[in-house]
């Protein structure tokens, strides 16, 4: 087994704790099935995390960085505010038809993380880490399209974590990818209705 930096080892086996969770469930995956996982041993998983409260806020924190990557791409200015905005729900939304098992799992840990006693703060981590990246995705568009918002920050960032918390748990369950291009549409317009370029 080739020895790697801590940090490199930990992001090895957060990932293959999110293969093995998305398959297996939260309760059902273990420490010991975390390392078969990522072809290590058990005693590599003890050192590189504490404890298992230690190893679910990681998975929280790389699965938030999986599509948070692809939307920050997407974001980029465009033509108008609208296609902006709508660029960045496509980028989130094809993300979350691409990857279900990992969106789903993010219920999980959340519903797991507040049946658990001692793990209640992972998720509240959990969605105070959705409102602050959002906080980031618009504070990237304000600066780079001089934009004024008609609500405050801190507003429109927990609004935007709770309507795609909504749309995903929806998708999930009711499957059709046919009716959400007209709902992302309308989300679209509805976002960029409270903003207003300088």
């Amino acid at each position: 087994m080739a020895r790697l930096p801590s940090a490199e080892r930990r992001r090895q086996l957060t990932e293959a704790a999110i293969r093995a969770m998305a398959r297996d469930g939260v309760p059902r995956t273990t420490t010991r099935s975390i390392a078969a996982e990522a072809g290590v041993s058990l005693s590599v998983f003890h050192y590189c995390f504490d404890s298992k409260q230690q190893l679910i806020e990681s998975v929280i924190t790389t699965i938030t960085g999986h599509y948070v990557t692809v939307v920050k791409e997407a974001i980029r200015p465009r033509a108008t505010l609208e296609e902006t905005v709508r660029a960045g729900f496509q980028a989130y939304w094809d993300h979350v038809r691409a990857h279900p098992d990992e969106h789903m799992l993010t219920y999980e840990l959340a519903q797991y993380a507040l049946r658990q006693p001692g793990f209640e703060h992972l998720a509240r981590r959990q969605y105070e880490l959705y409102a602050e990246t959002y906080t980031d995705l618009i504070d990237q568009l304000r600066q780079s399209m001089g934009l004024r918002l008609r609500v405050p920050v801190p507003v429109l960032a927990r609004y935007l974590a709770a309507m795609t918390d909504g749309l995903t748990l929806n998708h999930l369950v009711l499957g059709d990818d046919s009716a959400w291009t007209g709902v992302l549409d309308m989300v679209t317009a509805h976002v960029a209705g409270l903003v207003h370029e300088d």
